[in-house]
């Protein structure tokens, strides 16, 4: 017997996105690091069948099953506002297996100064791309503005990173570990702001209920980013806070030490096993359609809702991004 889809809506959340384990369970399921390594054919037949669905013209004898995997492989690979394929690097599901070799490498190699350099410059490149990848899409960037806002968060990482690192050559050992993470934290606080400044300046687009286009809003925007900053470092904060604790007390084992050319490895593996919880926590911190009420929007967007709408709208809604 097949399943009745007349009622099915692809772009309902399965979970709900009002509350914290619901946005959590969602992001688990997109960015899922398993699908980073599906076909290319595949992930264009989940477009394929996510479009179909939209427009109640999905193939006889689809299962519901069929429709959920579709729309995870498609909100794993393709821009929420555009509908495009992403690049791989740039994918939220990639931020595990990209995000816990660099991770482990930073704090492995934070001793020498070349090392330190490098691998915040490796991070940053990562970032950037990341960054860029998830925008609001209807906030364009310039080539100037990312690379101005590539060499501005590079230089504050490698500044914070070789800065922290000369201030605590006399601290414990332990001190030392945990600059990478500060170096993170500043970058991220700059990096993003930075890549998403046109949102900053003429506003990130509202709409009402109904997904109608309202305005821009530059208060709408700043909270957005603000969101994604706080979600990016948290992040990076239990695995850049906690490993380093940890490798303090394994590296004082005896076996141990005889394995140093094993240590990288070793907190490679530990960096994606925080990474893999943390990236949907992360995530699921704050919804991804932000509400905000109209009354903490611009005097003048405040007017042009009044005029458009007879009765009052209490909520505008928009794209934080990710």
């Amino acid at each position: 017997m097949e399943a009745d889809l007349s009622d099915f809506n692809i772009d309902a959340p399965r979970w709900d996105q009002c509350t914290f384990l619901g946005r959590v369970k969602h992001f688990f399921n997109i960015t899922d690091p398993r699908t980073v390594l599906v076909p290319e054919r595949e992930l264009d037949w989940a477009k394929v069948m996510v479009e179909q669905s939209r427009m109640g013209t999905v193939p006889p004898g689809t299962q519901v099953e069929q429709l959920f995997y579709a729309k995870k492989l498609y909100d794993s690979a393709f821009h929420p506002d555009t509908g495009d394929k992403m690049n791989v690097i740039g994918r939220m599901s990639f931020q595990v297996p990209g995000g816990m070799i660099i991770t482990g490498f930073m704090l492995q190699f934070y001793r020498t100064m070349p090392a330190v350099i490098f691998w915040q410059w490796v991070n940053q490149s990562f970032n950037a791309l990341v960054n860029y990848t998830n925008r609001n899409a209807a906030s364009p960037t310039s080539v100037r503005q990312m690379g101005v806002s590539y060499i501005t968060a590079t230089t504050t990482a490698v500044a914070t990173a070789v800065g922290m690192n000369m201030l605590t050559k006399r601290a414990p050992p332990l001190v030392g570990r945990w600059v990478p993470f500060a170096a993170v934290a500043a970058a991220n606080c700059v990096n993003i702001p930075m890549m998403r400044q046109q949102e900053l300046i003429r506003g990130i687009c509202v709409k009402d209920r109904n997904h109608n286009e309202i305005g821009h809003s530059r208060r709408a925007a700043a909270i957005g980013i603000t969101q994604v900053v706080i979600s990016r470092i948290t992040m990076a904060a239990p695995g850049m806070i906690l490993l380093p604790v940890l490798m303090e007390r394994l590296e004082k084992l005896r076996f141990v030490q005889r394995i140093r050319v094993l240590h990288a490895p070793l907190q490679v593996v530990l960096s994606g096993c925080f990474l893999i919880f943390m990236v949907p926590v992360a995530c699921g911190l704050f919804p991804q359609q932000c509400e905000l009420p109209v009354s903490y929007l611009e005097p003048e967007l405040q007017d042009t809702i009044k005029a458009k709408y007879r009765e009052p709208v209490p909520y505008v809604y928009f794209n934080k991004g990710l």
